[in-house]
This record gives structure tokens, C-alpha cells and sequence, in this order.
């Protein structure tokens, strides 16, 4: 029943994100644009340069903030990358180390974990 549920939220998640593709990439061109924005404001000397550069910068930001479902998407590719990293753990968590008194086994699979 767990397998089912992290089947159907990676599948549902991963027609969110599909189809909110275009607006993702609308994010990431407005985000690029308040990247910009922000990196010719700090490298200009000029009073209307910084003045052009900030009125590019805010409406960078003003396209990133507006652009909802792109958030939505964002969110609905963490629900898929959670279904997978979860759908890959349930498999190896059969697996069970057994305990042992001795010192030197006990170092040893620590130094396992550690090296990981």
C-alpha cells in the first residue's frame, strides 16, 4: 500500500510539473533578467545606470513573484524527486546489519557509514 501511495503521488506530481513547464521556464527567464538586474546595478558607477539597472532588477523580480504557477510546478517537482528518493529507500530498508559484542565489527561498520 506504501509502494501505491508514492506510485500515484509521483505520477500526479510529475503531470504538475509537466505541465506547468512553460511557466517554469518563464521563471527561469525572469529570474535570469533580477539576476542581471542585480549584477550590472552593483557593477555600475554611474547614477543612471544604477537607476536603469535597479528599474530592471524590480521588474525581474515583479515577473518572478507574479509567476504563481510556476511555484506550483517547483513544488510538484519536490513531490516527485520525495516519491523517488523514497520509492529507492523502501528497497534497501529489507536489509538489516546484525549487532555484534565485538569492538573491531563495530568499527568496521562505522567506519562503513562513515566513508559513505
Amino acid at each position: 500500500m506504501k509502494k501505491f501511495g508514492l506510485l500515484l503521488l509521483g505520477i500526479v506530481a510529475g503531470i504538475v510539473a509537466v505541465s506547468n513547464l512553460g511557466s517554469l521556464l518563464a521563471l527561469a527567464v525572469s529570474a535570469l533578467i533580477a539576476y542581471a538586474g542585480f549584477h550590472y546595478y552593483r557593477k555600475s558607477d554611474s547614477t543612471f545606470a544604477k537607476i536603469f539597472w535597479g528599474i530592471v532588477l524590480v521588474i525581474g523580480l515583479l515577473t518572478a513573484i507574479s509567476n504563481v504557477p510556476a511555484f506550483i510546478g517547483i513544488l510538484a517537482l519536490a513531490g516527485v524527486y520525495y516519491a523517488w528518493r523514497k520509492w529507492k529507500g523502501t528497497e534497501n530498508s529489507n536489509v538489516i546489519q546484525a549487532q555484534s559484542d565485538d569492538p573491531f565489527v563495530n568499527f568496521e561498520r562505522q567506519w562503513n557509514e562513515l566513508t559513505k
